[in-house]
């Protein structure tokens, strides 16, 4: 096995910094939509918005799982850096090994968080759908 160099575990700073800037994106547009959800559930209550509320919360922990995971890999990622400096090796490699499966359980929950929120676009339009079914009967 090759020794791990200062570069290899740098190249994934940019990286997963990159991937937790869009999930704390998507934690912001999630959290607005709870907020637009909940004064509209306030104002109309309804089930679409009680199913949606319920869909969005779900999200919100598997996006917090997402970037806790991801904020792990990339603290790994500077102690492999230290270890690489201070000349650990062998220390370094299993560090940087744990930081990429920290990376990989990061990316497979986005995943599984992306097929729930397809499954929350799916609320809205099969209610689009009833709704218009309805006017169009009217």
């Amino acid at each position: 096995m090759e020794e791990l160099t200062l570069t290899t575990p740098s190249l994934l700073f940019s990286a997963v910094s990159l991937i937790l800037l869009a999930y704390t994106n998507r934690f912001l547009a999630y959290a607005q939509l709870v907020r637009n959800l909940k004064a509209e559930h306030e104002k109309i209550p309804s089930e679409v918005a009680l199913r949606q509320i319920h869909n969005l919360q779900k999200r919100l922990y598997l996006t917090r799982a997402m970037q806790f995971l991801g904020i792990l890999s990339l603290l790994l990622c500077v102690v492999c850096t230290f270890f690489i400096y201070v000349g650990w090796q062998t220390a370094a490699v299993y560090v940087f090994g744990t930081a990429l499966l920290l990376l990989t359980a990061s990316l497979a929950v986005s995943a599984v968080e992306i097929q729930i929120s397809v499954r929350a676009l799916a609320i809205h339009l099969n209610d689009i759908g009833r709704s218009g079914k309805k006017n169009l009967e009217a």
